[in-house]
């Protein structure tokens, strides 16, 4: 008896902690269902419950210094269907083709398919998705997006770039900006059935978006628009494969324009060739280097004269060449310049002078100089895929590779780095990093970020800076850049005729026309350079092609601010002589005698044509070109 007791205790034993485990068992499950796993669960039922639609949020606007908009973002819609909620599939696909210029068969097809849901098309146009929506078909449901819009078309393509269908930086600006120019999308929750049918009743819940921030430019869209249509009218006129244009504030290194052609319109990029939308879409003015030919005399003038190897009084003969190292370079004027100070040389733009003076700097000193006017290096500048230049390794360097340096030849640099390093040394002596984007600020008017001048050293004294000056304003009052004058402003600036390279070897027949400038040149506030590669004929002389139409923007930009005069507005003018069958030292001896600049297309023989034509009037001291017979 007592045995059996024992027993049955023992079984009643054994069932209570059954039970306690299971109990535990099941809370353990249970707690681990509701604490553990319960967000997880709870989102999968509501993925059941819910339908969600995204709302995009607006892009950030991208606005020029004055606030005028560059880049903004316009409401458009997404159509989605709901395959299982449409209730006459041939109707509605038949009313969607009507609407948005789509296939039936296409529409049908997208509103067969075993999904909850299906997206249509995107980025239509808001009168067009009320009118399809006023119509109440079932099935269909439609949320804001946002579409990239460009007011300026192709006048700032390479600068701005483009974004994607999704609104993602792909180029420019766009892309460099993205993180702060993205806004934080919405969304829109619908009760559903199991079939994925909006249930009856039911509340839609808006989770709206916060848009992107405004990014505000130190560019100016006038200053931008003037230097848009002169490289636009210089590569047509010239039939060139490109022009390009920056202006700079040479006191902050804010970029205040930088244009290009060829370009394309930003609101139609031509998606369906790559190729052709990378090329376009490069701002080489940045990203590709150069050889610079006479504008980088400038570097080479200021470092000899702040090292004090050289002087005003300092005389130079060219008799058209130079033997450096066994081997002949010649002068650009292969008649030579004769015996000439210094202003003359840079005024004259003497291959011979600067040659000179880079010999008598040397490797190390040449180079410590370039080096401070940040050649050889990256700007910094706000902006992917800028290149460093190219500068030959010092170690590398022989005596005519630096003769050929203090020219402008066997060095490369970005028009930024030439634009950049030209601003300090007419600025007073300070290098600055350039930018593009000035500000920051949140969609409701918080600033986010500013960007102050920043400086990165000296690289001239203000004394030299003042000679520099005086001496670039010669170049154009008397010399190569009179047509970038204009009448009343005193400007100073250096022109460019670089040869380009093929292979190894020079291509004949193609060159870099340049000009760079500063103004007013008693307080310099702008530096601009014009490039023009490839210009087709003879005329490719920069003071022929690339000055005039800088002189064109630096007149606008003063009409532009309102910038008075500073000199007296007196123009003489001579009468263009004929030259027409003398030898060339004929008849750059007579056109000098009246007071004109000589440009010479070949050499050897007699002149066989020249512009202006004989008698018409010319301004004094105005470049005019003549051809000689080789």
């Amino acid at each position: 008896m007592k045995a059996g007791a024992a027993t049955m205790r023992k079984r009643i034993l054994v069932a209570f902690i059954a039970l306690v485990v299971v109990f535990i068992a099941l809370f353990g499950r249970l707690f681990y269902l509701q604490i553990i796993d319960g967000g997880m669960l709870r989102a999968r039922a509501a993925e059941q419950w819910y339908r969600d639609l995204p709302l995009k949020a607006a892009r950030g606007k991208i606005l020029d210094v004055n606030g005028e908009v560059l880049a903004d973002s316009a409401d458009v819609f997404t159509l989605y269907a709901r395959p299982n909620a449409v209730k006459n599939k041939e109707q509605t696909a038949s009313d969607i083709s009507d609407a948005l210029g789509m296939s039936t068969e296409t529409v049908l097809e997208m509103l067969s398919r075993q999904v909850g849901e299906v997206t249509v098309k995107r980025k239509i146009d808001a009168k067009t998705a009320l009118e399809l929506r006023d119509k109440n078909i079932s099935g269909l449901y439609y949320t804001l997006d946002t579409q990239r819009n460009y007011p300026f078309g192709s006048n700032m393509s390479q600068i701005l770039g483009f974004t994607n269908i999704d609104n993602v930086g792909q180029s420019g600006l766009e892309s460099y900006y993205d993180k702060y120019l993205t806004g934080v999308d919405g969304y829109a929750y619908t009760s559903t059935d199991m079939a994925g049918r909006e249930v009856e009743g039911s509340v839609t819940k808006y989770v709206p978006g916060i848009p992107g921030c405004n990014v505000t430019l130190a560019l100016d869209s006038n200053i931008q628009s003037f230097a848009y249509s002169a490289v636009t009218a210089a590569q047509t006129e010239f039939s060139a494969k490109s022009a390009q244009m920056i202006v700079m504030d040479v006191n902050t290194g804010g970029i205040l324009a930088m244009a290009k052609t060829p370009a394309f319109d930003l609101n139609d990029p031509p998606r369906n060739d790559l190729d052709l939308l990378n090329e376009l879409s490069r701002n080489t003015m940045i990203v590709d280097m150069y050889e610079p030919g006479s504008t980088f005399k400038i570097f080479t003038t200021a470092a000899a004269l702040e090292a004090g190897v050289v002087s005003d009084n300092d005389t130079f003969f060219c008799p058209g060449y130079r033997m450096v190292d066994g081997q002949r370079i010649r002068c650009w004027r292969t008649i030579g310049h004769g015996s000439q100070h210094l202003a003359e040389g840079v005024k004259n733009s003497c291959n011979c002078v600067f040659m000179d003076l880079a010999l008598r700097l040397g490797v190390d000193r040449f180079y410590s100089a370039l080096d401070k006017f940040g050649l050889g290096q990256k700007t910094g500048v706000d902006f992917a895929g800028e290149s460093s230049g190219m500068l030959m390794k010092k170690e590398n360097v022989k005596t005519v590779d630096l003769a050929r340096i203090g020219f402008g030849q066997a060095v490369a640099v970005t028009p930024l780095q030439l634009i950049t390093g030209v601003s300090s040394v007419v600025n007073g002596g300070i290098l600055y990093q350039p930018y593009l984007v000035g500000s920051v600020d949140s969609f409701d008017g918080k600033n986010v970020a500013t960007r102050l001048p920043m400086e990165k050293g000296r690289t001239v004294s203000e004394s030299t800076s003042q000679k520099m000056r005086e001496y670039l304003v010669g170049v154009v009052a008397n010399g190569g850049g009179s047509k970038a004058g204009v009448v009343g402003y005193a400007i100073g600036g250096k022109t460019g005729t670089a040869q380009k390279y093929s292979g190894g070897t020079i291509a004949q027949g193609k060159y870099i026309s340049s000009f760079i400038g500063f103004a007013p040149a008693e307080n310099p506030k702008y530096a601009l350079l014009m490039i023009v590669d490839e210009p087709q004929g003879y005329m490719y002389y920069g003071s022929l092609v690339a000055a005039p139409y800088a002189g064109d923007v630096f007149e606008k930009i003063f009409d532009y601010v309102d910038l008075p005069p500073t000199m007296l507005p007196e123009v003489e003018y001579v009468p263009m002589p004929d030259v027409m069958d003398m030898t060339a030292e004929e008849a750059v001896d007579l056109l000098e005698k009246t007071g004109l600049h000589v440009e010479t297309a070949g050499e050897g023989g007699a002149v066989i044509g020249q512009t202006p034509l004989p008698g018409e009037r010319v301004k004094l001291n105005d470049s005019v070109l003549i051809r000689i017979r080789n």
